[in-house]
């Protein structure tokens, strides 16, 4: 068996209070799917926590609409800080969630409504596809991309994340990773200068190298409900960046890491370690997510923006019957049967 990238897993989101937010992503994107929430300790990621254990409180939410969840993340023995300063287009880290949406008109109409903070008005990237951006009560920025594909159909004006925009200080260095162990090789557009549907964004009006990338169809067990996905760089020309993460540890405010449901851990563990980007946290045999269950791993981009790995091994259907979905073992390459991903709705939570 070689790696298998199934799709973005999750994007961590930190946050103060796990559920005040996740009832506005509910509201917003329609994150309803209560895949797992657990209140324990991370023992494991000491290299990006000050070399302390943090207790915290997590949940993974997603849309059956498809596309990749939030960990929507909170620290519980400290307050989690915002950035130090005021973070701009190219600083290095996830600036912005992409999510997924049939009808980028309509949930723009749809978030008008809701009075949400909408950054400027619908625009169109350089490949000329209609998106807009909005940004959380938390000072998170949302982009809301064209995506046909879907999973399932649902009440919510979008779907789950169709993937992020990066900051990066060397685009050509960035490409080790993204384009080559994560495999995003289409290039869409690789344009530089200044541009329009940046203008309302912090620092927008800069000049900026921007380079979209998507990748051939994905396979594994959630390969359809994760659908396609898509990774925007960005990097300043005028000035030098700054790290989002800087003087702040892991978990605090903000985009915290982007998640891939791989298959194949130890296949994956040396080719990262070979293109020069090992493994700074491995959870070895076995990790335990509450009533999940699997083996996570994580590398830094150049810039050291953290990506995660997790090969999934069990996860709650209905937990108090004793349900569990089982994975390990499978075919790596293999869909689940639709009426197996479907059991995932048995946890939604409606307001």
């Amino acid at each position: 068996m070689k790696k298998n990238i199934c799709g973005i897993q999750q994007v961590g989101v930190g946050v103060k209070d796990v559920d005040e937010a996740w009832k506005w992503y509910r509201s917003a994107f329609g994150m309803d799917i209560n895949v797992f929430e657990d209140i324990a300790t991370a023992k494991l990621m000491l290299p990006y926590t000050d070399g302390k254990e943090r207790d915290r409180h997590a949940a993974l939410a997603m849309n059956m609409e498809g596309g990749g969840g939030f960990e929507i993340w909170q620290h519980t023995n400290i307050n989690p800080k915002a950035p130090c300063f005021d973070v701009k287009l190219g600083d290095t880290g996830i600036f912005i969630n992409k999510m997924k949406c049939r009808d980028v008109q309509r949930a723009y109409r749809k978030h008008k409504e809701q009075k949400f903070t909408i950054l400027g008005e619908l625009s169109k990237d350089p490949a000329g596809n209609e998106h807009y951006y909005l940004k959380d009560p938390y000072n998170n920025i949302f982009e809301v991309v064209e995506e046909s594909n879907y999973y399932k159909k649902q009440k919510s004006v979008t779907g789950g994340v169709a993937g992020v925009v990066i900051g990066v200080s060397d685009m050509e260095n960035a490409m080790r990773v993204y384009a080559d162990i994560l495999q995003y090789n289409e290039v869409i557009y690789d344009e530089s200068g200044c541009f329009t549907d940046f203008v309302e964004l912090p620092g927008g009006k800069e000049k900026y190298r921007r380079v979209l990338l998507k990748h051939e169809p994905r396979t594994g067990p959630f390969g359809k409900l994760l659908g396609p996905t898509q990774i925007e760089l960005v990097q300043a020309i005028d000035r030098k960046p700054r790290k989002i993460f800087e003087n702040r540890i892991w978990g605090e405010l903000g985009y915290i890491h982007l998640c891939f449901d791989i298959q194949g851990m130890e296949y994956l563990q040396n080719e990262c370690a070979e293109k020069g980007f090992p493994f700074t946290v491995n959870s070895a045999d076995s990790f335990d997510m509450g009533s999940a269950a699997g083996h996570f791993s994580y590398i830094a981009d150049p810039d050291g923006t953290l990506i995660e790995f997790v090969e999934t091994h069990k996860l709650p259907i209905i937990e108090k019957l004793g349900w569990f979905m089982k994975l390990k073992g499978r075919n790596p390459k293999k869909s689940l049967p639709n009426w197996m991903v479907n059991t995932l709705a048995f946890n939604r939570i409606k307001d």
